[in-house]
Formats: structure tokens, C-alpha cells, sequence
């Protein structure tokens, strides 16, 4: 018995591998044609197969409960996503078009001001913003970045378009589960990576290096970079430990670094302390110096704000490139690529209510149940309302937030989000809603991952694709089509 397409039915979502008609698109043909040579019981095998894989390598994350944390393996979905090269080529400039002049307007906000003076973005916005840091004004990172490691989050709606749902530019994570989707997928399906028209992902800890080695403050040769982590019981913890390896860097937690009286920064080593040029941080911006911010904070190192401000260490991402990690400011994005580049916008934002205009508020209080509600600085699927999934008494509970405090809200229409099929038994396949942070890097070039990390709603009519809520993954092919 083996898989029947006819059967397979996306109720009317854009479905990424099969159209309308049941038969595949052209980016996934070789996939669903191998998929179907396949009956169930070697379905079954290659998917415990990757189970087995993901115990082998260790992949897991961790999941924040009332009990404690637990770590989980990897969940995983042997059937990949396509996307065709040429429609890559599109989004990938619209990337690259989006973090250049969200970096331009970061810098600006910490010098002139400009975008603000042209009224562009109202003042009151920044001013009320939880992630603009005093501290950071008047200083000038290299290159004018701030943010160094961007994981956009596009859907694909209806119309088979992408868009851009949020940017994540304070700690952005989720990489290495794009690298060892790649790596499980290679042993579960080998056969179809026998050709060279699947695009190859494993080039990004290079060109991470290479951006931040770019950062440091030094001209050496081989400058230190090192990985802070707030520690093990971080949800993030295997993508620090597996990109400090990957690199050849340390991976340090805040204990492992002092600033000197020189106002550099130094690892402590059995040899002797060993100054460090770069540090890619994956601890938010509160928590990195008690000295600059929060004073109880155990997970930083005193004094690393006064070094940074001097030049005498690179922060990647830079403290404060989190004021542009905000939904409210994201609704702005269109307008900030206009006014710094003199451009239209390549990708297009999900439309976007903001509940501190009272005529949009309006709007969206009365249509709580169609919506879905974002608090400005959440992350992680928390603290949002999915309004057709939501109770009466949850919809009242938003109302009265976004009464309170009507900045922090904003409201997106609930999106017919594309589907895959995805493997959720034993030779059962059924659609799945998903979406894709592709990663941009920039420092003095500008590089996007080939595809991203697929996050898939593993329950039935979800649209939350967050490991955290339940989600899973899928590698995600770029297909070359010319190379065939």
C-alpha cells in the first residue's frame, strides 16, 4: 500500500507540494514521485529511522513548565518543504532589502533621530518602547550594525505569496535545527540527494564566523570570538553548544569573562587570561552587565557595556537592536524601507491593526473573534490570542488589555497559512500549517540562508508553529530547477 494523493486534501490552503489539481508542483515532483515509490512499511521504517537519528546526535530543546524545565527531542517531520530557486532568489533580496534598513534605522535612533523628525514613526513609540536602551545612544558599531543575526518569519498565505510576519533581532534563534533537519534528512532520504539540485545549507557556520570576525576591534589574523550563554537549563542551550563547535569557538557562560582595567575584555584560561575580540551574546540585553542594567543579574559580565562602548569588543547582537524587535515598530517596516532606501518594499508585511489608534481599535475589539492579538515584545507563541480558536471569556480577557494598555497590542488578520503534508502516523499523511525563519547575517556583507527553518502546527488545525506550543520542523529544499 502506498501513499494516495488523490486522497490528500489541503481544504483549500495553498498546500507547498501538491496543487489544487493533486499533482505535485514542479519544485517537489522528484520528492512525491520517491515518496510514492515508498509503501507504508518503508515509510514507517525511514521515520523511526529519523527518530533514531535525532536520539543519536542529541537534538533536543527545552520546554519551561510549572514542573521545571524538560528537555524534549527534536520533533521532526521526514517529509521536506520545496521551494523553487528562482522564487528563493525574490525573497531572499526582499531579506536582505528589510535588514539593511532595519539597521539604518536602529543607528539612526541612536544618533539624529531623523526618522523620527520627518515623522515618520511617532516619537512616542520609541519612547514607550520596552527595548530602546538609553545607554546605547551616541555609539556607533561597526559598519552602523546593530542587528547581526535576523531571523525574519515569512508565511505563505493564500495567493501563494510570501509575507513577512515579524522579525525577530534581539536573540533570534532556531539555526542549528535548520542545520540538523538537513543532517537527519540526508540519512532518512539519501537517494534524492544524489544530484546537486537541492541547494545546500551547510555553509552558514563559516559565513557566521566570517561576520563576526568582520566585528572585531583588532586587525589579527584569527581575532577570539567566544559564545555566551546564560547556561544548560537555557531553552536554547543545544543551538549555543552546537554553533560555538561548529565554529571552533568558546562557548562561555558570563562567570568565564571579566573586564580588565584596560576596559577589555578577557576569558579566564589555565595559561592565563586570553582577551577576547568578539562576543556573540545569546543572553538579552538586561541580563549582560549588572553594571549597565540589571543589577541582580548573575549571566553577565561587569563592566562589558564600558568595553563595548569603547570599541574594545564586538556585541553581536549589539545591546539595543531589540527597539526594531517590536510589533508596533514592524507595522512601520514598509514606510522605514522607503524613507532610508527609496525603495518599495520587496516583501510585503501581513496586514496590521495597532490598537493605540482608537479608529483601529475599534476595528479590532469588535472583531476579537476573527484576529489574531500580539503583544509588542512577546516571543515564543506567548501571551497572544488566536481569535477563532479562543473562548468568550479569553476574548473579553484581551479586550481589557488592549483597553489598558492599547501601545503593547497588535491585531493581524487570522492568515490561511500554507500547508504540507507531514507524516502523523503510520502511512498517514495529512496537512499541516507552517511557516519559515530564514536567518540573515550582516556585518560587512550580507548573507540569508538557503531556505530557513520550517516550524510546523503539528496539531490539526493549528496555526501556532512554535516548539514551545507543540510545533515541530521539516528540512526545507530550495530547488534548483535549472540544474536538472
Amino acid at each position: 500500500m502506498e501513499i494516495n494523493w488523490k486522497d490528500y486534501d489541503s481544504n483549500n490552503f495553498f498546500d507547498e507540494l501538491i496543487t489544487e489539481e493533486k499533482s505535485p508542483r514542479v519544485p517537489s515532483e522528484k520528492l512525491v514521485n520517491y515518496l510514492s515509490s515508498l509503501d507504508v512499511e518503508e515509510l514507517e521504517k525511514r521515520r523511526l529511522m529519523a527518530e533514531a537519528t535525532i536520539q543519536e546526535m542529541g537534538v533536543s530543546f527545552t520546554v519551561y513548565t510549572e514542573e521545571g524545565n524538560i528537555d524534549r527531542a527534536w520533533p521532526f517531520d521526514i517529509i521536506p518543504r520545496t521551494i523553487s530557486a528562482a522564487e528563493w532568489k525574490i525573497a531572499e533580496a526582499g531579506l536582505k532589502q528589510r535588514l539593511k534598513a532595519l539597521n539604518l534605522f536602529i543607528n539612526d535612533l541612536y544618533h539624529d533621530q531623523n526618522v523620527i523628525k520627518d515623522g515618520i514613526i511617532p516619537e512616542y513609540i520609541i519612547k514607550d518602547s520596552k527595548n530602546f536602551r538609553p545607554e546605547c545612544v551616541g555609539i556607533s558599531p561597526p559598519f552602523g550594525v546593530w542587528a547581526h543575526v535576523c531571523g525574519t518569519d515569512l508565511v505563505r498565505a493564500g495567493d501563494g505569496k510570501f509575507y513577512v510576519l515579524e522579525d525577530n533581532l534581539r536573540v533570534p534563534s532556531g539555526v542549528s535545527y535548520m542545520l540538523e533537519n538537513r543532517a537527519i534528512t540526508k540519512r532518512v532520504l539519501p537517494e534524492l540527494f544524489e544530484n546537486d539540485n537541492i541547494l545546500p545549507v551547510d555553509d552558514y557556520t563559516s559565513k557566521l564566523f566570517d561576520m563576526l570576525a568582520a566585528l572585531s576591534p583588532r586587525d589579527i589574523e584569527v581575532p577570539e570570538i567566544v559564545v555566551l550563554t546564560p547556561g544548560i537549563f537555557n531553552s536554547a542551550y543545544f543551538e549555543h553548544a552546537f554553533l560555538a563547535q561548529q565554529m571552533g569557538a568558546e562557548l562561555v557562560e558570563g562567570s568565564d569573562l571579566f573586564v580588565g582595567d584596560d576596559d577589555c575584555v578577557y576569558m579566564k584560561a589555565i595559561a592565563g587570561p586570553e582577551r577576547v575580540d568578539v562576543i556573540y551574546r545569546r543572553i538579552d540585553d538586561l541580563f549582560i552587565d549588572p553594571e549597565a542594567f540589571d543589577p541582580n543579574s548573575v549571566l553577565g559580565v561587569p563592566g562589558l557595556m564600558r568595553a563595548w562602548q569603547k570599541g574594545n569588543v564586538a556585541l553581536a547582537n549589539a545591546p539595543g537592536a531589540g527597539v526594531a524587535d517590536d510589533k508596533v515598530v514592524y507595522a512601520y517596516v514598509p514606510e522605514i524601507i522607503k524613507y532610508y532606501l527609496d525603495e518599495e518594499p520587496i516583501l510585503a508585511n501581513v496586514e496590521t491593526f495597532l490598537c493605540e489608534d482608537p479608529e483601529q481599535q475599534e476595528y479590532v475589539l469588535a472583531n476579537l473573534d476573527k484576529l489574531v492579538v500580539k503583544p509588542a515584545n512577546e516571543s515564543g507563541g506567548y501571551g497572544m490570542l488566536v481569535g477563532p480558536h479562543s473562548t468568550k471569556k479569553e476574548q473579553a480577557l484581551f479586550a481589557d488589555l488592549i483597553k489598558s494598555n492599547p501601545r503593547n497590542y497588535i491585531a493581524q488578520p487570522t492568515l490561511k497559512l500554507s500547508t504540507s503534508p507531514t507524516l502523523i502516523g503510520k502511512g498517514q499523511i495529512e496537512p499541516r500549517h507552517l511557516d519559515l525563519r530564514p536567518f540573515i547575517l550582516q556585518s560587512k556583507d550580507t548573507y540569508v540562508t538557503t531556505g530557513g527553518l520550517t516550524r510546523v502546527a503539528m496539531r490539526k488545525g493549528s496555526l501556532v508553529v512554535n516548539s514551545s506550543q507543540g510545533g515541530g520542523s521539516k528540512d526545507t529544499w530550495i530547488v534548483d530547477l535549472e540544474a536538472e
